[in-house]
């Protein structure tokens, strides 16, 4: 499967999360988990000196600094882009939006409180997914057939979801049509396969 190739990676993504409640999820809880990802990289030191931004925000100093969390957040958006430059430049907006945002927050609460929250926040949202695979979805999370699609790909597939879903979109005509050809196929082999091992 090639890495940028969107008809597969995503009929991939979607033979993994065909139970709404289970895509529901997903949708709420993958984002957070980008998000509080950028602010723990946020305090990895950097070995040499890189430029920052110094703003002032409700009475305190404001740091955007070009860091591991800001490295992490162009890997993302760049990837994103060539993936779909349409759905992947709004997927790129809002990594954006979450490196600022983290950083902000890092500038407010300081180390020893934020990862404190990220921790948290991780651990709420990877249990919310692994409850959705396991009690609604009743298949093991993509994650332990392809680690990249948990990491990499997760917040972009949620966001390319929920403009299918909301508003019809799909990025060349034809597209949603093939994707579901590869999902139904998709499905129905590994519900042979479950098949062949429950005999």
């Amino acid at each position: 499967m090639g890495i940028l190739d969107l008809e597969k990676n995503f009929a991939f993504y979607a033979a993994y999360h065909s139970n709404p409640i289970n895509i529901a999820i997903h949708m709420i809880f993958v984002w957070p988990i980008f998000f509080t990802a950028v602010l723990l990289f946020n305090f990895i030191p950097v070995p040499f000196d890189l430029p920052s931004i110094h703003c002032a925000l409700f009475g305190s100093e404001i740091i955007l600094i070009f860091n591991f969390g800001f490295l992490l957040t162009i890997i993302y958006a760049v990837f994103y882009v060539c993936f779909d430059f349409k759905a992947g430049s709004l997927a790129a907006s809002l990594c954006i939006f979450c490196w600022i945002a983290s950083s902000v927050l890092a500038s407010l609460l300081g180390f020893q409180l934020a990862w404190k929250v990220a921790v948290v926040v991780q651990l709420v949202s990877w249990i919310a997914q692994f409850v959705g695979h396991g009690a609604f979805e009743r298949r093991a999370p993509a994650l332990l057939d392809n680690i990249l699609q948990a990491f990499l790909m997760a917040p972009f597939f949620v966001l390319f979801e929920a403009l299918h879903t909301l508003f019809g979109y799909e990025p060349y005509p034809g597209f949603n049509v093939r994707v579901k050809e590869m999902v139904d196929e998709e499905t129905q082999h590994y519900r042979n396969m479950k098949g062949e091992l429950l005999s």
